[in-house]
């Protein structure tokens, strides 16, 4: 008898609660509130390491040592120039453009003029997460500068990602807290267990496809809002508040007696505070003071102490980031594309991880159709 005509186990609908794999890469705790990159607790990683340093721990299940990191350094910036007919692509692109969909077609575009792009060997695929993580900041940025009528800066031969990606994006160098904080933003947003973007690029290299069409796969599934673009739907809140010169309290309890959703509560894993959302929250209070406008955090602070106290709902990662972007001055569309700016490293992370002992990934669906008609022929 074939696997397809065996009796079906329970339906679970979004395949809550169901354990597809096992993986060395992260883990989550919904109850305790907890996550953990390869071993070590997020509060550890992101106030310690630098998100090169999290990104090779991601890859090889160790934090590197000086020499691994500087070798790691060395590869990353000397991938960040894109070919010429990528940059071609995105000088085509209409400036009105998702910054989403730019971003997933120019990664697929990247696939065209990578002759490893279907090596599957595991060194090939390695090099491949090196030139993803190191090109994706320079197609947004570049495409940003352009849509602005700016020329894009190029990428930096010698900095951080994050320095690279602020300098790219803004035209000048950011300052000490600004890229500190960048910094702790992507180590935060790296690697997220099997969520709905990486379980969709997993899902695509378990067929044995290469690396880019997985991880233009994963970016089609972070682009959804009930996926990575909250953090937007979050800053359009606190921009409208802010536009109409409304008392956040009383804005909140408005939309809670007319019981619509207010963005960035609550989590599907977490049943307690996201505790990434602790260390942005903490991260913006001491970036506001610096910079001298606390307005985002005030506003955010009121928010979610209203929401806490009427629904008993956490703010959530996407709640406290979307004020650290606007601190920084990020344009809201940039939101989500700098998820995946950061998210690239865990994506490419669980392909490895897969292709190391593949398995094709094939549930089964519970059909619920009728039977037995007839076409009266």
């Amino acid at each position: 008898m074939s696997q397809e005509s065996n009796s079906a186990p329970a339906t679970a609908k979004g395949l809550e609660g169901v354990i597809a794999l096992e993986t060395a890469i992260c883990d989550i705790d919904g109850v305790k509130g907890t996550l953990i990159y390869g071993g070590y607790d997020i509060q550890d990683l992101a106030k310690n390491c630098t998100f090169e340093e999290v990104t090779y721990l991601l890859w090889n299940g160790v934090l590197p040592d000086a020499i691994q990191l500087a070798h790691l350094h060395r590869s990353l910036t000397a991938e960040r120039i894109l070919p010429p007919m990528v940059k071609e692509i995105l000088e085509m692109t209409p400036e009105d453009a998702d910054p989403m969909a730019v971003l997933r077609t120019g990664v697929s575009a990247l696939a065209l003029f990578d002759g490893e792009a279907d090596d599957a060997s595991t060194e090939a695929n390695y090099r491949k997460a090196v030139r993803l993580t190191a090109q994706i900041p320079t197609i947004l940025a570049h495409f940003d500068r352009r849509r602005n009528g700016l020329d894009p800066v190029p990428p930096l031969t010698d900095s951080s990602i994050s320095h690279n990606f602020l300098t790219m994006l803004h035209g000048k160098e950011p300052g000490d807290a600004a890229e500190k904080t960048f910094d702790a933003c992507l180590v935060l947003h790296a690697e997220h267990g099997l969520n709905a973007s990486t379980f969709a690029g997993r899902v695509i290299g378990a067929t044995l496809s290469d690396m880019y069409s997985a991880i233009t796969g994963a970016i089609g599934g972070l682009k959804g809002p009930l996926h990575g673009g909250a953090n937007i739907e979050v800053m359009k809140m606190l921009a409208q508040i802010d536009q109409e010169g409304a008392d956040p309290k009383a804005w909140v309890l408005n939309k809670l007696q007319n019981k619509e959703r207010i963005m960035g509560f609550g989590h599907r894993v977490y049943k307690t505070l996201d505790p990434r959302a602790a260390i942005l929250q903490e991260m913006l209070a001491k970036l506001s003071s610096e910079r001298g406008n606390t307005k985002w955090y005030d506003m955010s602070m009121v928010i979610s102490e209203t929401v806490l106290k009427e629904k008993g709902l956490h703010a959530n990662v996407d709640f406290f980031s979307a004020s650290v972007y606007g601190t920084l001055e990020i344009p809201s569309d940039l939101f989500t594309p700098i998820f995946g700016m950061s998210r690239i490293s865990g994506w490419t992370a669980h392909l490895m991880e897969q292709w190391h002992d593949n398995r094709l990934i094939r549930p089964r669906a519970a059909y619920i159709g009728p039977r037995g008609l007839k076409t009266g022929r």
